[in-house]
């Protein structure tokens, strides 16, 4: 966390997990404000998963490394229709957990619907109506694509929980950066 005019800013990196496409979305808090920092996807190549998650893991770890984020959050896994795409999701997200504990970075873990519901007001919303309220808070000149504005949904819905503020304002003695989790 730094000062900005007297005023806290909290950086948040929000992530949306998947096995080809892993979207990321960098927000500042400042103070209550969020501020759009950066957004995209990393794309795995196609060959085995072990490999795409090596590159969804390297891929995280650089987004880490330029916007040093002071909380991230990321989507917690729902139930699918196709069990194949729900474990490879579930080790897409795997890989990025292990990236961020890493790094030392708390994690938010966030349901699909309390993201959609924080964004939009209605729990079901669909990705086009995600897409369009992230373009708008974040006064965006342009939609993001879908994964990345996802992920924006869900660095704007740590936000919005207050969890990054009482993590940078932890009692003295507390590292800001432990492995601590928190759950809405």
């Amino acid at each position: 966390m730094e000062k900005h005019k007297n005023v806290s800013v909290t950086r948040i990196l929000g992530i949306d997990p998947g096995s080809r496409i892993t979207g990321y979305g960098v927000i500042d808090l400042v103070g209550v404000t969020p501020r759009y920092i950066a957004s995209g996807c990393i794309r795995t190549a196609e060959g085995a998963l072990e490999q795409r998650l090596a590159q969804i893991y390297a891929g995280l770890a650089e987004v880490i490394s330029i916007h040093r984020p002071d909380a991230v959050a990321v989507e917690r896994v729902f139930m699918a229709k196709n069990v194949d795409s729900a474990l490879k999701l579930g080790q897409a997200r795997g890989a990025a957990l292990v990236c961020i504990a890493n790094h030392g970075l708390c994690i938010g873990e966030y349901a699909a619907r309390q993201i959609k519901q924080a964004v939009t007001g209605q729990g079901g919303a669909d990705k086009s109506q995600v897409q369009h309220m992230v373009t708008a808070l974040l006064q965006l000149s342009a939609t993001p694509q879908a994964d990345a504005a996802d992920a924006l949904a869900i660095a704007l819905t740590h936000a919005y929980a207050g969890n990054s503020l009482s993590s940078v304002n932890a009692p003295k003695g507390r590292s800001r950066r432990s492995t601590g989790r928190w759950r809405l």
